[in-house]
């Protein structure tokens, strides 16, 4: 695997995580609120899914052989983001704070 492929591993990673790290929209945006909202975060999370892809499709054109993708891969590759945000949710949801 090249070194694009390790660093939108390495991107999509951090990129699942975002949503549940902060109280803040992409990490940047202040919310009135508290904390945010599970809908926001799941929102979040879609669209950083489509960004992250977007710099995979970049890369792979960059390297001269994009290739097409059927409804599997994008399925697939959607589930493997929801797999990356488990530590984040985990720490967001189940870890005890006292």
């Amino acid at each position: 695997m090249s070194a694009a492929g390790w660093f939108i591993v390495l991107l999509a990673l951090v990129g699942a995580n975002l949503p549940f790290l902060n109280q803040r929209v992409f990490g940047f945006v202040p919310l009135k609120a508290a904390r945010k909202s599970a809908w926001i975060r799941i929102g979040e999370l879609i669209v950083l899914y489509f960004i992250v892809g977007a710099l995979g499709f970049m890369l792979e054109a960059r390297a001269g052989n994009r290739f097409e993708q059927g409804w599997q891969f994008y399925a697939i590759t959607f589930s493997l983001f929801i797999v990356f945000a488990f530590p984040g949710f985990t720490f967001q949801y189940l870890v005890k704070r006292r």
